[in-house]
């Protein structure tokens, strides 16, 4: 047997899928029984690094705690995408009164993909092809991209999504109070999730807000979305998406809750009680050429796709009640 044969590989293709898909709830789980990892209530490992890009408010003191939730090509808190690490030290600019940290939101223990697992090297071989210039660098940012998937719709299923929003809630909870945030102290803590880091920001919302007793803010840049009983908890949650964002759309396809056949979702009530609103920025697809982090693609007023997001990003870290600086006019909700 071939097995470069186009049978073959599709058969293996779909086996690694469904095993992927059978295992994505076991880390949230092993962390939930305490196999590995703190549990939500006890203190942090002594050793536990610092949180990843904190900037200290200008002013001495902070009026806001941002964590940004990095999208599904991400293997660690240290963002490798550069249109993200760009992304975020704009946004650091744009809000100087904040203190904005990131957290690696596709583990609840925060562990790289390249850091101490048992395929770690089979992580950081991906991790290379991708970065890579040759026709393998897309299976393996597919094969990245896939894992993360998984661990989005773990956080979206009403089965183990609890068990995994606690789990990221508790590691955002850990960061935020290394980084300063005191308890009771009332000052907002903005969630910003991209892409898939928008629906486990929804997740851990309620969770992060009962253990820090503040505000909590939800922006979700072009993220898939499901109808998440965190879109009740959170104060304010702003679903910022392009027209041409066909991934951010699957949301409203694959998650029954969304559709207006279900008038009692949270999500349908959310935008009731008017806690949820959509904002379309312009005509911006999900990533890469035309996404919402394009630097050398222009709208009708000069600004790149980039600038855009940022300036509707910043505008709705100070108040996410204001209508943005977009591109064009607001759009219907998704």
């Amino acid at each position: 047997m071939n097995i470069f044969d186009p049978v073959t590989v599709l058969v293996v293709a779909l086996l690694a899928l469904l095993l992927s898909g059978a295992f994505a709830p076991l880390e949230a789980l092993g962390w939930w029984a305490g196999w590995y990892g703190d549990r939500a209530d006890e203190e942090p490992p002594p050793r536990e690094r610092e949180p990843t890009i904190i900037q200290p408010p200008r002013s001495g003191i902070a009026n806001r705690y941002v964590v940004f939730l990095s999208g599904i090509d991400s293997v660690s808190d240290e963002p490798v995408p550069r249109r993200q690490v760009r992304f975020l030290e704009r946004l650091r600019e744009e809000v100087p009164d904040a203190v904005v940290l990131q957290v690696f939101p596709y583990s609840v223990t925060n562990r790289a993909l390249t850091g101490e697992r048992v395929f770690a090297r089979f992580w950081r071989w991906a991790l290379r092809q991708k970065l890579g210039t040759r026709r393998i660098e897309k299976i393996a940012g597919m094969l990245i991209n896939l894992r993360n998937t998984w661990q989005v719709l773990v956080s979206a299923d009403h089965r183990y999504g609890p068990f995994y929003d606690r789990g990221s809630a508790a590691l955002m909870v850990r960061q935020l109070r290394r980084a300063g945030y005191e308890d009771g102290s009332g000052l907002p803590v903005v969630l910003i999730g991209y892409s898939g880091g928008g629906q486990i920001a929804i997740g851990a919302a309620p969770f992060v807000r009962e253990a820090l007793g503040g505000p909590i803010w939800v922006l979700s840049l072009g993220g898939v979305l499901a109808a998440d009983p965190g879109l009740l908890s959170a104060q304010h949650v702003v679903h910022v998406i392009g027209t041409g964002d066909g991934v951010q759309r699957m949301g409203a396809l694959l998650f029954p809750g969304r559709w207006p056949l279900f008038p009692h979702s949270p999500w349908n009530r959310a935008r009731k009680y008017g806690k949820l609103r959509t904002v379309v920025i312009g005509p911006c697809n999900h990533t890469g050429d035309d996404g919402y982090l394009d630097d050398a693609v222009h709208v009708a007023d000069g600004r790149s796709y980039f600038e855009v997001t940022v300036d509707v990003m910043a505008s709705l870290v100070d108040d996410p009640k204001a209508p943005p600086p977009v591109a064009l006019p607001l759009g219907a909700a998704a």
